[in-house]
């Protein structure tokens, strides 16, 4: 091997960006080094590890981990000392810190621990879905979002698809466009799960001319301007009138968090969920 090349496996039961993100503010002080990092994400049964931690020993690498199931940590640090594999784990310390901090130990509670472990993956589940179906980018699996947005350009569409993400909801949002069709996947999805969302005329056009000027553009062209936005309102509107299934929401000077709390109780209601979904 190489003597200045060197491989750290990353391997976490999310998706891995906050141990990549800390291995890589490290790896600055080891610029003359040439290192080769290797992301496995989403790792939660022992048999998707096991290989890993194989590779990485026979590639003579350093193993880096964030699990939140215990057993796992445990698992990867008796198997890495078996093996004489340098292992670093970034999340146990802080536990047993914490442990010791509040006076009780997270592994106490099998039970309640489960709970928070399947909150845990439902919510990272909810966020790569979301991200990934952000802005109409996907139309795929749309029948799996839990909440879909629809609305025009700058309507908060992405800000509240996020939000709801990180609360364990999976966010699709479409973008409408002026003199083009419905998406047909929209509207073969369940309709009780899309909401439309509008904005003032003003306000739209004040949002628009803020961002153009920040990205060093032309805040004078058709995209901010009023009587294209008045357009694109009414172009709105009429399609929420066509489908009368969807809630619209004048997200005008209003909190994100506002916003998101009424469309889920929206969502609750209509699809039988529990009170408890609601936050």
């Amino acid at each position: 091997m190489n003597e200045n090349r060197f491989s750290i496996y990353i391997v976490s039961d999310g998706t891995g960006e906050t141990a990549a993100t800390m291995v890589r503010a490290a790896l600055v002080q080891y610029s003359h080094k040439e290192i080769h990092l290797l992301r496995h994400k989403n790792i939660r049964q022992w048999h998707q590890l096991e290989p890993i931690i194989q590779d990485c020993f026979e590639n003579r690498g350093l193993l880096v981990y964030t699990f939140a199931i215990p057993d796992m940590r445990n698992r990867v640090r008796e198997k890495s000392a078996s093996l004489g594999l340098p292992s670093i784990d970034l999340l146990g310390p802080m536990l047993s810190t914490l442990d010791v901090y509040f006076g009780a130990s997270s592994e106490s509670n099998v039970g309640a621990l489960r709970v928070v472990d399947e909150r845990y993956f439902k919510r990272i589940e909810a966020i790569e879905f979301t991200v990934k179906h952000d802005d109409g980018k996907v139309l795929a699996h749309l029948d799996k979002a839990d909440i879909i947005l629809v609305g025009i350009s700058r309507t908060s569409k992405t800000p509240l698809s996020i939000f709801l993400s990180h609360k364990g909801w999976k966010v699709a949002n479409v973008p409408l466009v002026l003199g083009a069709a419905i998406p047909e996947e929209l509207l073969k999805v369940d309709q009780r799960r899309v909401i439309g969302l509008i904005i003032d005329m003003d306000s739209l056009h004040r949002i628009r001319k803020n961002r153009l000027e920040k990205f060093g553009q032309d805040p004078g062209g058709e995209y901010a301007s009023m009587s294209h936005i008045a357009k694109e309102i009414e172009y709105a509107e009429q399609l929420f009138k066509q489908n009368r299934k969807w809630p619209v929401f004048n997200v005008t000077e209003r909190a994100l968090e506002e916003t998101a709390s009424e469309i889920v109780k929206i969502i609750a209601v209509r699809l039988g969920l529990p009170e408890s979904v609601i936050f």
